[in-house]
């Protein structure tokens, strides 16, 4: 199983900027797609974005598109997320996970179930 340990939260003003970072322990990380997963309060965990194995090939949620963009650094076994003009409704844990069934493939699913490794998660907090 991927272990996964996500860091980089923080408070931030609306209009600034973070980048999340997410360390996977493994010498097969390279090999799947991963994805972000952000949960407020009182609310259900929903996709953000993901990339593919080699990173050929992203998907976002339309709420981030053109304001995050995510990353992956195989060598470094670590997946970014890159996120600019950030907006009090982007508040929540944000989560890293890994779905070991999309291997070396370009087939992105947004469906949390398809993810069967997850993080701690990372606060995010946008002040207005």
């Amino acid at each position: 199983q991927v272990q996964l340990v996500e860091s980089g939260g923080g408070l931030v003003q609306a209009g600034g900027s973070l980048r999340l970072s997410c360390a996977a322990s493994g010498r097969t990380f390279m090999r799947y797609v991963m994805g972000w997963f952000r949960q407020a309060p009182g609310k259900e965990r929903d996709f953000v974005a993901a990339i593919n194995w080699d990173g050929g090939r992203t998907t976002y949620a339309d709420s981030v598109k053109g304001r995050f963009t995510i990353s992956r650094d195989n060598a470094k076994n670590t997946v970014y997320l890159q996120m600019n003009s950030l907006k009090p409704e982007d508040t929540a844990v944000y989560y890293c996970a890994s779905d070991r069934r999309a291997s070396f493939t370009t087939t992105i699913s947004t469906f949390r179930s398809a993810y069967d490794s997850w993080g701690q998660g990372t606060q995010v907090t946008v002040s207005s």
